[in-house]
């Protein structure tokens, strides 16, 4: 039987024509975290994205400011960041809220000195010069250690340095404080023998801020409170598998292996929803930056803070 031209053509159109319902791409979230968060490595390490309905887009930044720049011009969906890097992007009503919070034991974040230094307080520092960048728990840490003690802000001479550069200038002796977090503060202590001369005990909430943009918590609802829920998941993992833990994140950071376990064997870090205290904590935080003159007004931080992912990180 002789089949018409017309009729092949229709039978070679239909045979390599494309299937009709192709599968919808998966949906992405853009996660920020900073090079030593370790939100990243703690995802992948336990493996709690395995069936997850979404794919993650990770984008990692050396320091608190160029992430919330990132959130601020919706780059990014989620990101991690210090309450105080948070509250300075909230205060120039960027289009982000807090909707989660990570602590971790204050004795992680520290005020360093060299080994040699005959530094014992913050009122030795007279005149010195410490390490700091603007929004981050160094400027947080040092401004409430100083107020604590009754010291005006120009007692030391503040030096803008990135923390990965603060960590080579202190055995150089270019600055004569650091003040970090870990896991800087394990590297100080094991490379250079650097020694805390005060810990954010006392001093500072220490509060992680878990931030999304509003765009994102619009759109991507449920693939956010998901994602929390996991990341909870994955901080318990880790507390479980301590070492083996620090021993992968070593490799991924490419540190010493000594160095994540001094950290992780004390860090007890915990990822919550924002609860009463949480709310309390970064309303502290914000009074007293503005105090300090480095917020430029008050900042009434309910409105900044969304709660309706609670059930998600209360499991």
């Amino acid at each position: 039987m002789k089949v018409s031209r017309s009729l092949r053509r229709l039978l070679l159109s239909t045979l390599f024509a494309a299937p009709l319902v192709q599968a919808a791409e998966p949906l992405v979230l853009h996660v920020g975290d900073q090079n030593y968060y370790n939100v990243r490595a703690s995802v992948e390490a336990s493996g709690v994205l395995e069936g997850a309905a979404y794919r993650v887009d990770w984008k990692h930044f050396q320091a608190a400011a160029p992430l919330a720049e990132a959130l601020n011009t919706g780059d990014l969906d989620l990101g991690f960041l210090g309450d105080s890097g948070f509250l300075f992007l909230a205060a120039k009503q960027a289009p982000v809220k807090l909707i989660g919070v990570s602590r971790q034991n204050p004795d992680t974040i520290a005020l360093l000195v060299p080994k040699d230094s005959p530094v014992k307080t913050i009122a030795d520092l007279k005149g010195k010069k410490v390490a700091y960048w603007p929004g981050a728990w160094s400027q947080q840490l040092t401004l409430r250690a100083l107020e604590q003690a009754g010291l005006p802000e120009n007692h030391v001479e503040f030096i803008k340095l990135m923390p990965i550069d603060a960590a080579a200038a202190l055995p150089q002796g270019s600055i004569d404080a650091f003040p970090v977090w870990e896991p800087y503060i394990s590297q100080q202590i094991l490379f250079s023998g650097a020694r805390p001369i005060l810990t954010a005990k006392n001093l500072m909430p220490g509060l992680s801020a878990i931030a999304a943009s509003t765009s994102a918590i619009d759109s991507k609802r449920e693939a956010i409170a998901d994602f929390l829920g996991r990341v909870k998941q994955a901080r318990a993992w880790v507390d479980n598998h301590t070492d083996a833990y620090a021993d992968l994140w070593a490799k991924k950071a490419n540190l010493d292996q000594n160095v994540s376990r001094h950290w992780l064997r004390q860090a007890h870090m915990s990822v919550g929803p924002v609860d009463q205290q949480a709310a309390a904590d970064l309303q502290s935080t914000a009074d007293f930056l503005f105090k300090v003159k480095a917020l430029p007004a008050p900042l009434v931080t309910a409105g900044i803070i969304d709660t309706s992912f609670s059930q998600a990180l209360s499991h």
